[in-house]
């Protein structure tokens, strides 16, 4: 069996109900699709689909284990997937136009004559909206086993420099700016 039509399910055949059908998920899937944000990625996914007369609900459950760089410290940091998403899918006259018209991102349509459903799009993006917009380490120290030590360092000595920076600009200002010389008198009327 190709590889892409690993991820095609002829639901014409399927009986009305719930059916069921997992996939194992690495860093061959990924290949067809765009540079990632992460790397050795093994994740499960199991998909359960209720069938019914002109519709299906597809529920994906997102499970593994990949990793990412962190964002604060850039080590690689393993991070556990675990995430839900639901899918309704219509059959319809004119399905581009619905999906094109369709407010609901949960909503998908497909033409009345259709038999097979590509799920790998949907994988693909489940796994990606499974990940956090700013991956960092747990530890708000820096100081967890993943952490690394170097760039902690660096950030404390950056730190340090820009509240010199900062100390000093504020004086400057308050010095240097004839425009708020006057408002000290109004403090203490609030």
């Amino acid at each position: 069996m190709s590889r892409r039509r690993e991820f095609e399910i002829a639901f014409v055949g399927l009986k009305p109900g719930i059916h069921e059908f997992n996939y194992l998920i690495d860093e061959r899937f990924f290949e067809a699709f765009q540079q990632q944000d992460f790397r050795q990625c093994k994740a499960n996914i199991k998909l359960s689909l209720d069938r019914k007369s002109s519709f299906m609900l597809l529920k994906f459950e997102i499970g593994g284990v990949l990793e990412v760089t962190c964002d604060r410290c850039n080590s690689n940091l393993p991070f556990n997937l675990w995430d839900e998403f639901n899918i309704t899918v219509k059959m319809v006259e004119n399905p581009e136009f619905m999906n094109d018209n369709e407010e609901d991102p949960d909503m998908y349509y497909i033409a009345q004559g259709e038999s097979h459903i590509d799920v790998a799009n949907w994988i693909y993006e489940f796994i990606n909206l499974s990940l956090p917009m700013q991956k960092a380490c747990e530890f708000e120290k820096m100081d967890g086993p993943h952490c690394n030590k170097n760039a902690m360092d660096v950030l404390k000595k950056m730190e340090s420099r820009q509240d010199e920076i900062d100390g000093k600009t504020k004086k400057n200002k308050a010095i240097e700016n004839p425009i708020w010389k006057g408002l000290d008198k109004f403090k203490g009327l609030e």
